[in-house]
């Protein structure tokens, strides 16, 4: 043992210095935020409580494709569809278990008309769990409280990639023009 060890051993340095930080730090005003009071600030591209998107004129855009709930990882989003007018598909039900999603956003990345959102909401909790599931009225009920007006347009404009302006050739860059097919 050499001499630095057996001083560190007998005085307690390490003891001494970690005594010294606490005894800094005790006078100093708490960083712990009191919750119910002071809530923190929700970061932009939050995923919270999901909703259905409305487009302009109030219609759900949601055409039941499907492809959300099979992109889910959770398998938490169930949509039945039917027949409807010049054989178009109607959304009968669209449900979301909101105590198995992980909220991952892919439904949203997978869907091609924008119509799942997840919102900036995240204080909701109950005591049961018929809350937690999700309905087709439960969830346009939830872009009209979280997503109303420019919000919404916001959301999709600024949190969801890609767009078609991404999709721009640049100078001498490699394309796939004048390629025929040999037959």
């Amino acid at each position: 043992m050499t001499a630095a060890k057996l001083i560190r051993a007998i005085f307690f340095i390490e003891i001494l210095k970690g005594l010294a930080l606490t005894f800094k730090t005790m006078f100093t005003p708490a960083v712990t935020r009191r919750y119910p009071k002071v809530k923190r600030p929700v970061q932009p591209g939050f995923r919270g409580l999901h909703a259905l998107a409305k487009d302009e004129n109030g219609k759900m855009k949601c055409v039941g494709c499907g492809l959300c709930g099979a992109y889910c990882p959770s398998k938490c989003i169930y949509i039945y569809t039917s027949d409807g007018k010049d054989h178009k598909k109607v959304v009968d039900r669209y449900e979301i278990e909101v105590l198995r999603c992980i909220y991952c956003g892919f439904c949203v990345e997978a869907c091609p008309f924008g119509a799942i959102t997840l919102s900036e909401h995240y204080e909701y909790s109950d005591y049961s769990r018929e809350p937690f599931y999700m309905t087709k009225d439960k969830l346009l009920s939830n872009w009209d409280k979280h997503f109303a007006g420019e919000k919404g347009k916001r959301y999709f404009r600024d949190f969801w990639r890609p767009k078609s302006e991404d999709f721009i050739g640049y100078e001498g860059q490699a394309m796939f023009k004048g390629i025929k097919n040999e037959k």
